[in-house]
């Protein structure tokens, strides 16, 4: 007997799906692009250089859409949008994944870095899904996912704005979630843990300018990113599938097995240090029972 999750994703597997997705020249936008044309979907690739995802089109011809995007842009996320719809005549899949860390202390990276953080990580994938709503509510129905980490639920120090822009993401995705049910559309986020993608990588970074006060201190929680166990992201791509074809798929989707324990972990200190000041807590309430 099929486990009742399997069973639901196999019974609604469609292998025409149509996918937008964002940072698809390299990482998990590559990789999930290219499993969703190997499984027979078509997609709009999109990437702030057209060279980088030039290779799709050799080699996946009519059935990919490469399209060069800046999510900074919010003009040219409206135009390519609308282009990819009416090249395909639906979306169904709309996947913001581009995104980049800034490495820095909350002192040490100055409003200029947050803000240009926050307009690719945050501003970025609002303008997808501003973008993409009259269309899927038109087409009667699609799914919005958006890519965000573990690290929506828990910090890191020295990768605090990144973390900050991912607690924003979750909480927006969640909202609209509920905003959107009524229309058939459905939105999960999906929570990756440490992989060795290029994410990691110069390309993928910012650093902010450095205070000497704070460099042992990173030089220990840098050395502790670097130790952690990656997954292979190329393991990946069917979990998604699973959760894209399932007929309810989870707003949450924890990818990998090392974010579970982590969080609860996390939530659990939260939780024992709410119910230790409890007692404070109701004093000031100001209505007694």
């Amino acid at each position: 007997m099929l486990h009742p999750i399997e069973n639901e994703g196999a019974r609604t597997h469609t292998s025409d799906k149509v996918w937008f997705i964002t940072g698809a020249s390299r990482g998990f936008g590559r990789i999930w692009a290219e499993a969703a044309l190997e499984r027979g979907d078509r997609v709009a690739a999109t990437a702030r250089k057209l060279s980088s995802i030039a290779g799709l089109t050799e080699k996946y011809g009519e059935r990919v859409l490469a399209l060069e995007l800046d999510v900074t842009n919010a003009d040219q996320v409206q135009s390519v949008v609308n282009q990819a719809h009416a090249h395909f005549g639906r979306l169904d899949v709309v996947l913001n994944n581009a995104g980049y860390s800034l490495v820095g202390t909350i002192e040490e990276a100055t409003s200029d870095e947050v803000r240009a953080l926050y307009e690719t990580n945050i501003f970025g994938p609002l303008a997808v899904i501003r973008a993409a709503l009259p269309l899927l509510r038109a087409q009667g129905g699609g799914h919005i996912v958006g890519v965000s980490s573990n690290l929506g639920h828990e910090v890191i120090p020295v990768i605090g704005y990144y973390c900050s822009s991912k607690w924003a993401f979750e909480a927006i995705h969640e909202s609209l979630a509920a905003e959107v049910e009524a229309f058939g559309i459905k939105v999960t986020i999906i929570e990756p843990g440490a992989y060795a993608t290029e994410f990691g990588s110069q390309q993928s970074l910012r650093f902010a300018g450095g205070m000497e006060v704070y460099e042992d201190f990173k030089t220990q929680v840098i050395a502790g990113i670097r130790s952690i166990e990656r997954g292979d992201p190329n393991a990946t791509p069917e979990a998604v599938f699973k959760v894209v074809d399932a007929e309810n798929p989870p707003l949450r989707f924890f990818l990998g097995s090392h974010s579970l324990p982590s969080v609860r972990a996390a939530y659990e200190r939260r939780l024992a240090t709410w119910e230790e000041w409890e007692p404070v807590s109701r004093s000031a309430q100001g209505i007694s029972k």
